[in-house]
């Protein structure tokens, strides 16, 4: 039996083969066995060494790993303990790094409640949570987390929190009856006769019949969904992906091509080797996995300090490309909180400021004395509407503690669902007065009178007759017209709207007085009844109000932001349709042409619809943990990058299944933080479109940084040709190339990568995630740049090898191609020339220079590296030589920008 909230009790019990009293203990041990513990399963996880070893897959390590094999056989450990070390370093993160993922399920578990109280033998008692099974009769109280998922047989007052699984933050009244489905399937958070495994019972207490345990529960289902929910891959871990692939192929081409030239030309095997070695060396740019990491870290520091925190650092290079936003709406676009928008008074409608000068008038006055009184908020704790109208009240100049205090109360109605009204007895100046407030159509039907300051003198209460206590004249069929239309126009707005009425309790007559207060105050169910059925009749109509959760003041500017930024925002809640339209027209999400969707019209949708369709559909309202994948599936397969946010443990599933997760820090689930790449400190839309600035300058400081590297790398690649073809002794040791690609090119590489965002970065369009690092003119520059250091280098090479012979000529090579590399540095900083930069707008690429001519001196100078490099003594003037060697291909890049920034 599928739809439990669509049957009767008696069939549900049936279906379960249970009872009023529950099941006995050998029923709950075979259902044990059947159905498995109450517990959510997880995927099976790496151990940690499949994880280490899972880092020396890839084809450029493996090559670096022969290379190293090679120079141990060629009698240069040096190298091969250097190769090693770096080696064994990426591998030792990328574990580290991976352990720390994956806890979503960890989350889920901890959600679960420890113990549970059911009836089991016909007796109550408290069992672990892991062992209830579907059957059981589970007892719920105010504060309990729920154990499973039970169809409620008896309701006493419960409100369920249910924020964690739907996303909407105020309470659910919860209540006994069937619910049908009118089309389609009914939405999780619109089965008000279900409890759902844990959600928490904020207040009252029922009985419910357990109808799902373990991954078979609601939250169980989300579960499935994580385990099957593949993580995405950035768009420049794909394209670094295809790059080394791409790269290990040419290395191994150009390297077997090398070496069978020089044993063709006769050459000993081993130098042979040692050639390939020093070219694989040159072309691997060993530092590039290390750079892209610490380049990516300091994006996430920035972001930080802005209120993004970044879990995930591949996140960091996916919020630059990132076209669609799936947002929340709940405490992302809005505050989170319930705020009084409009009140109606006299049929005046006007802003809640308004009562601050008019609450002397009766009618204001009891409006705002009924806020207080019919109200069981505290401060900032409680219902939120509760405290939407405690605070209108404040604001309006009320004290409602001290309100409270000279009006105490002497009875109470509590709000039911069958109801829909809540009713207090309050002594106000020595009179008892009724309070009632609810659904508008409900309570306008008990009013015969409509509070009117202009029918009675005063506005205090003392020394009047009680009938005379309120002024008001008859409520006429025109009046409730015009409030019903008022209501209408608010509700069409997506406002929650409140009717408050009143009365004098003494018009009854005093025979009722003081067993009625008793049975109100009490509770009992049947003086209840009867009560109501007495207070909540012949009532003076006061106002309305009307509350909504409202937009941060900053959502509008920032969703402006997004459609500038060429990024599509929609929103996707688990609220109402219209309340959801409402907010998303406001922000300027939903805008003239779009559509807005339910969960159940999505249902109703093929994929061939939802494709045709998805451009124009802006909201998504009253959507289930599958609808929110299948939402972002669609614009995936669309092509474009998505962010989804969320803070509940139902967005955990789309948060992992986005290209970014986005969890709330404030209001969200530890399960949504686990999930998500991204938490926002600040709960945030705004914060969002922050991040993805950020994202955009550090994925181009990224390129700017491999673009710095892969020149350099290609430089020592032509060098090394060079002197191949022509015979001449290899220009370096393998030592010199690690050292130039792990020191010296690290550290303009990192000050690159700390380069300042250039102004207009939000108005260009996101970039094409399809389109790869190595475009047409990404290698242009690569090879043009990589070209002009490698012959400044080789004409330092020449210098040397004529002056001194292999072991100058081979330190003049170092010594220039480090230099030169260094020099580069400012050329890769951005596309524009120095000039137009200036020095000083990037101080970490000056001292990233600085620092390493000084390593690059000590190389050469002190007498320990001299040895380990064997760096041979150079003259002044071959110092000299190879400094301006080294700075000319840096003169002739800067002057081509300048030229072509002069013509464009």
């Amino acid at each position: 039996m599928a739809d439990w909230f669509e049957q009767p009790e008696a069939e549900v019990l049936a279906g379960l083969d249970s009872g009023r009293q529950g099941i006995d203990s050998g029923q709950a041990e075979q259902r044990l066995k059947e159905y498995g513990e109450n517990v959510l399963e997880e995927a099976g996880r790496l151990q940690w060494w499949q994880v280490f070893l899972a880092q020396f897959k890839d084809l450029l390590v493996i090559i670096l790993i022969g290379a190293a094999a090679v120079s141990m056989l060629t009698g240069d450990p040096e190298s091969a303990m250097v190769i090693f070390a770096v080696l064994l370093l990426n591998a030792v993160l990328g574990t580290v790094q991976h352990q720390k993922a994956e806890k979503s399920l960890d989350s889920l578990k901890r959600l679960s409640s420890p113990e549970a109280r059911v009836l089991r033998d016909g007796r109550s008692m408290t069992i672990p949570s892991a062992l209830v099974v579907p059957g059981d009769i589970l007892l719920l109280e105010t504060g309990d987390m729920v154990a499973a998922d039970g169809r409620l047989l008896e309701v006493y007052g419960l409100t369920v929190n249910e924020s964690s699984l739907t996303g909407e933050s105020l309470g659910v009244e919860k209540h006994t009856g069937a619910v049908k489905a009118r089309e389609g399937t009914v939405a999780l958070a619109d089965r008000t006769n279900m409890v759902f495994s844990g959600s928490l019972v904020t207040s009252g207490r029922a009985v419910a019949a357990v109808t799902a345990t373990g991954m078979n529960t609601e939250i169980g289902k989300i579960a499935v969904l994580m385990n099957g929910t593949k993580e995405q891959k950035t768009p420049l871990q794909v394209s670094l992906d295809r790059f080394s692939g791409h790269l290990a192929i040419a290395i191994i081409a150009i390297c077997g091509l090398v070496f069978l030239l020089s044993l063709y030309r006769r050459e000993p095997v081993l130098d042979a080797l040692m050639f390939a070695v020093a070219l694989a060396v040159a072309a691997i740019p060993e530092a590039l996995s290390s750079i892209v990491t610490i380049v990516q870290a300091m994006g996430t520091q920035k972001m930080a300090r802005e209120q993004a925190i970044i879990k995930d650092l591949k996140a960091v290079e996916s919020l630059g490309c990132v076209s669609v936003i799936c947002s929340d709406k709940t405490g992302t676009l809005t505050q989170n909180r319930m705020d009084v928008e409009q009140v109606y008074v006299n049929h005046t409608q006007q802003q809640p400021s308004w009562l601050e000068n008019e609450k002397r008038r009766s009618d204001v006055r009891l409006l705002l004395m009924g806020a207080v009184l019919n109200n069981n908020a505290s401060g900032q704790d409680g219902d939120p509407m509760e405290t939407a109208l405690f605070n209108m009240a404040r604001e309006a100049g009320l004290i409602p503690e001290q309100v409270r205090l000279q009006s105490p109360r002497k009875g109470e109605i509590p709000f039911d669902s069958r109801r829909k009204l809540m009713t207090t007895v309050n002594e106000i100046e020595g009179h008892d007065i009724v309070f009632v407030k609810g659904a508008v159509d409900v309570l306008l039907k008990k009013c015969t009178r409509l509070a009117n300051p202009a029918a009675g003198q005063g506005t205090g209460l003392a020394g009047q007759r009680p009938e005379a206590a309120i002024p008001c004249r008859t409520l006429s069929s025109s009046d409730r017209q015009r409030i019903l239309d008022q209501n209408s126009r608010w509700s069409a707005r997506g406002l929650r709207v409140l009717a408050f009425a009143c009365r004098p309790f003494n018009e009854e007559g005093k025979e009722h007085g003081n067993s009625g207060l008793a049975g109100a105050k009490a509770g009992n169910s049947q003086e209840r009844s009867s009560l109501s059925g007495r207070l909540e009749d012949n009532l003076v109509f006061l106002g309305l109000t009307a509350m909504m959760d409202p937009p941060r003041p900053e959502s509008r500017q920032a969703v402006a932001s997004a459609r500038q930024a060429g990024i599509r925002p929609v929103m996707i809640t688990g609220d109402h349709k219209v309340t959801a339209m409402s907010i998303a027209e406001r922000i300027g999400i939903f805008t003239p042409g779009n559509m807005a969707v339910t969960g159940a019209e999505l249902d109703q949708m093929e994929e061939e619809d939802l494709n045709r369709s998805l451009e124009h559909i802006s909201v998504y309202a009253r959507v289930s943990p599958e609808h929110k994948i299948r939402i972002v599936k669609a614009w995936q397969n669309r092509g474009h990058i998505v962010a989804m946010t969320g803070d509940g443990v139902n967005d955990a599933p789309a948060l992992k299944k986005a290209d970014i997760g986005v969890a709330m820090g404030i209001t969200g689930t530890e399960v949504s933080k686990d999930a998500a790449s991204m938490i926002l400190a600040d709960d945030n839309f705004a914060t969002i479109i922050k991040a993805v600035s950020n994202g955009r300058n550090v994925y181009r400081n990224i390129k700017n940084s491999i673009q710095f590297l892969l020149s350099g790398n290609m430089a020592g690649i032509f060098c090394v040709l060079y002197t191949s073809l022509l015979s001449l002794p290899l220009p370096f040791k393998p030592v010199h190339l690690l050292f130039i690609n792990l020191i010296t090119d690290s550290l303009p590489a990192i000050a690159i990568g700390m380069e300042p965002p250039e102004e207009g970065l939000l108005k260009e369009p996101p970039r094409n995630p399809k389109e790869g690092i190595l475009t047409a003119s990404f290698i242009r520059d690569i090879l043009v740049q990589g070209a002009l250091i490698a012959a400044a280098t080789m004409w330092a090479y020449t210098t040397g090898l004529h002056e001194g012979g292999a072991g100058r000529a081979c330190t003049m090579a170092f010594s220039t191609l480090t230099l030169a590399r260094l020099f580069h540095g400012f050329n890769c900083r951005s596309s524009h020339s120095i000039i137009r930069l200036g020095l000083g707008s990037n101080l970490y690429s000056v001292m990233a220079f600085q620092l390493g001519v000084v390593l690059l001196a000590a190389v050469l100078f002190v007498p320990g590296l001299q040895i380990m490099f064997a760096a041979a003594d150079l003259s002044l003037s071959q110092l000299t030589t190879l400094a301006a060697a080294a700075f000319l291909p840096t003169l002739a890049i800067q002057i081509h920008k300048i030229l072509r920034e002069s013509i464009y």
